[in-house]
């Protein structure tokens, strides 16, 4: 399981495993520079051979102030009831939850969502179950938790029995599957695609539901810990960017997705620039290593447009790490040693990047400034998403609106403009328009094209009933993730002319 998987992680793997009779251990596999797999010796032992197991990539640390490490799977092994936890997402009230703990004596470790998990967990059951001598009612626990909690998530579950519970909250907004597999396993993964090329039937492991599985009778059977019906409402950076190109949603590919918008970007970044003069070479080019499915579409599209451009990547990176989380400090200077020009010469092109999102702008200015001194005549941005006007608070590394390029660009817009603008989604199209030349001239780009809020709804998988689409609407899928939002927007116009206009 190890070298498989840390294949896929930017700095290892770690593992709990269950084995009868000797009990819970932990592994974990780092990577090194030249992409190879190393397993601490100390935790090889060719005898143990588990039942079941839990593993979760390694990635860094959301809320954290030096951008530490997170552990890919938090454990309590020091303790006598061995227990352990993976997860995939964010909590909106972690600060609530972490206070109530700290209020009944628990010791927090760290500063991460799947410690608070985990911490919650122990707690019920100490207090309604293991005090008592009773058998612990994962049901039960898993429905306070569901109760509690509130944020996206998805969780695989070990205890020191062996028992797992895959859980996925009510929101739905991570995905989690599930497959029986034909020759016997019962497999877990958050992305579909981790199932290629293995036989057996899949399904999604429903909102507000858990699959348990009896480390004792091997037993398994689905139980809902919701107290309401909820549909699965999917983050739409599933298919923007999180999700692995390779997995689909009601039979098609995120690859697809991505693609689809870059053809429809290219139709609008044709339109803009067939009036320009000049005869500079154009190469359509990605942010890696996520923009390239967009860059192929918009590619594509140029063609039957007429406009003549070379598909080449200009942009490189030197490392992995994400530059999305962490203080401006930290990402400002991950960003100056993460890109580099790559390939030929760029003096007198016109270079168009494609990118899913445009969110604080650092990123996207300090690339576009490397091309220009590269001699780059030109920097086009075309995004594959419209603008992104509230923080995402399931698991994105966003925090506040400030921190976004829309709010920036909104408090120089004139009164009208700005009440304009607060219909987000909604907003008139010359607004948008104004918007993207703002940030363009903020980032020192030629232009900028967002993909407008309609065209992006036709063009995600299934329904846009299917998607949180919050991040371009404002519209929370939850009632603490709403107020949470409109607090931070009552205090962001709070010292500024004209802030009636802003929704109470």
């Amino acid at each position: 399981m190890i070298p498989k998987l840390a294949l896929r992680g930017q700095a290892g793997v770690g593992v709990a495993a269950f084995m009868h009779n000797e009990g819970i251990r932990y592994a974990r596999a780092l990577q090194s520079s030249c992409d190879s797999v190393r397993i601490e010796p100390d935790q090889q032992d060719p005898n143990f051979r588990p039942h079941v197991a839990i593993a979760h990539i390694r990635s860094r640390c959301r809320g954290t102030s030096d951008g530490g490490e997170l552990p890919p799977i938090h454990h309590n092994a020091g303790t006598s009831r061995h227990l352990a936890i993976s997860l995939d997402g964010a909590l909106v009230n972690a600060r609530e939850l972490r206070g109530e703990l700290l209020a009944h004596g628990y010791r927090l470790g760290g500063n991460t969502d799947a410690e608070l998990l985990l911490k919650w967990i122990e707690r019920t059951c100490e207090r309604d179950y293991w005090r008592h001598g009773l058998p612990v009612n994962y049901e039960n626990v898993f429905r306070d938790i569901d109760d509690r909690m509130d944020g996206a998530i998805s969780a695989l579950f070990l205890d020191g029995e062996g028992t797992l519970v895959a859980y996925r909250n009510r929101c739905g907004l991570r995905p989690l599957e599930t497959m029986q597999t034909d020759d016997g396993f019962l497999l877990f993964a958050s992305e579909n695609c981790a199932f290629a090329g293995l036989e057996g039937k899949t399904r999604q492991i429903l909102p507000g539901h858990i699959k348990y599985v009896d480390g004792k009778m091997g037993c398994c059977v689905d139980r809902s810990v919701s107290n309401g019906r909820y549909k699965a409402k999917l983050c739409a950076y599933e298919s923007l960017y999180l999700g692995n190109p390779n997995t689909s949603i009601e039979g098609q590919s995120h690859f697809e997705t991505r693609y689809n918008i870059g053809v429809a970007l290219g139709g609008l970044v044709a339109k803009r620039l067939q009036g320009e003069p000049g005869s500079a070479l154009t190469v359509v080019s990605s942010m890696p290593h996520t923009g390239g499915p967009y860059a192929d579409g918009l590619f594509a599209s140029l063609a039957e447009y007429g406009m003549l451009a070379q598909r080449r990547e200009v942009v490189a990176t030197q490392f992995y790490q994400r530059t999305l989380i962490g203080t401006p400090n930290q990402r400002k200077s991950r960003i100056a040693q993460k890109y580099r020009v790559s390939g030929t010469s760029l003096a007198k092109t016109t270079i168009i990047i494609a990118d899913e999102a445009l969110i604080r702008g650092d990123t996207s200015q300090a690339v576009t400034k490397m091309l220009l001194a590269a001699g780059a005549k030109a920097v086009h941005w075309a995004i594959g998403s419209p603008p992104i006007v509230a923080p995402n608070y399931y698991g994105m590394g966003i925090d506040t609106l400030d921190e976004l390029a829309f709010w920036q660009i909104w408090k120089r817009l004139p009164p009208e403009q700005r009440a304009q603008s607060l219909r987000f989604h909604k907003m008139e199209s010359q607004v948008r328009k104004t918007i993207e030349s703002n940030i363009a001239a903020s980032i020192n780009a030629a232009t900028i094209t967002y993909l407008p809020f309609p065209l992006l709804v036709s063009l995600l998988p299934g329904s846009q009933d299917g998607f949180d689409l919050s991040p371009f609407t404002f519209e929370m899928p939850t009632p603490a993730g709403q107020e949470r939002a409109n607090r931070n927007l009552r205090d962001l116009v709070a010292d500024l002319p004209y802030s009636k206009s802003i929704p109470a």
